[in-house]
């Protein structure tokens, strides 16, 4: 049987945060799906959806994301329009997606990874190293709180958050001299004027999955999952299964600063990991090989090794 293909008298929607960046994303896998099964943009319809995080975030600007309810806030009501059918797919930056998942819906489709980089950002160009003894940053990312933390106690982190626009806004404003921003979002907003510097991840560990782009559907639509299929990363899907299950071991959420990093070699895998304190006077790292196959095990294995070595004191600031 031929399998029936979105066409402008029926489209395939894909839900989406209206932010410039999820914009992007969702038109970049548009266009794979177009591009895949040589069909015109117009047989498909992207679907905005504002999210309680997006009016949380506006109301709450200076306040850290866990204090607002984390992640999930801002796949909540995509999440409920994929469930209820009111959109086929939804497309998401899969370092903001909390590790479990709805019943009902499957996140199995992964575009190919972007840079995977932190890029430190300021107005005039200035590397990292020139920054002045108690320069201000702005993050909104604990885990980049705590690593900077860890190498410049002397500077002062202010709260950054908000889209990329609105950081650089800041930025130019003088709320602080410098930030802290993914390489993959300015490259796929096409930020060339925005001056960085890419940190190597030897240097500043990145978040789990930074740079992937992941798409939600119903577990039920094995017709869309057919589509899909046609534009799914295989070594990206493995390299998150490594980060992914490496983060629900240690039960990742906006109060601990986790970091992972999972690259391919060859049929093996390479997976560094680290979780610090807060102030980021303490950070344990560690680093693992299995085959490809293992990926979801060598994940789960080094953060199980992490959580031993650090012991139940390491987390006395989530009871503070």
């Amino acid at each position: 049987m031929t399998q029936a293909l979105p066409s402008p008298s029926d489209p395939l929607r894909i839900g989406t945060r209206g932010s410039p960046l999820a914009l992007a994303q969702a038109h970049e896998t548009r266009d794979r799906l177009a591009g895949a099964f040589d069909l015109p943009r117009t047989a498909f319809e992207i679907v905005i959806i504002r999210t309680t995080g997006d009016d949380r975030a506006m109301i709450a600007a200076d306040r850290p994301l866990k204090e607002i309810g984390g992640k999930g806030l801002f796949t909540k009501e995509i999440e409920e329009d994929l469930l209820s059918g009111r959109i086929d797919i939804a497309v998401h930056s899969m370092k903001d997606m909390p590790v479990a998942q709805p019943g009902g819906l499957t996140l199995d489709c992964f575009l190919p990874r972007e840079d995977v980089r932190d890029a430190f950002v300021t107005v005039d160009g200035r590397a990292f190293s020139a920054l002045a003894q108690g320069a201000v940053v702005g993050t909104s990312s604990l885990r980049r709180r705590a690593q900077l933390l860890a190498r410049r106690p002397d500077l002062r982190i202010v709260e950054f958050r908000g889209n990329v626009q609105t950081r650089m806004r800041k930025l130019a404003d003088g709320v602080a001299g410098a930030t802290f921003l993914a390489c993959a979002g300015l490259n796929r907003l096409g930020l060339e004027e925005v001056r960085r510097t890419p940190i190597a991840p030897e240097e500043m560990l990145p978040a789990v999955a930074q740079g992937a782009i992941g798409i939600e559907r119903r577990s039920d639509d094995t017709a869309t999952g057919a589509l899909l299929d046609a534009i799914h990363h295989g070594p990206t899907g493995h390299r998150l299964a490594a980060e992914r299950s490496y983060l629900a071991t240690l039960d990742g959420s906006c109060e601990t600063p986790i970091a992972g990093l999972a690259i391919l070699e060859g049929n093996e895998i390479w997976l560094r990991g680290e979780i610090l304190r807060p102030d980021g006077s303490e950070c344990l790292a560690a680093e693992a090989r299995a085959p490809v196959g293992d990926a979801a095990a060598l994940g789960h294995d080094l953060a199980a090794g992490l959580l031993d070595r650090a012991g139940p004191g390491f987390f006395d600031w989530r009871n503070a």
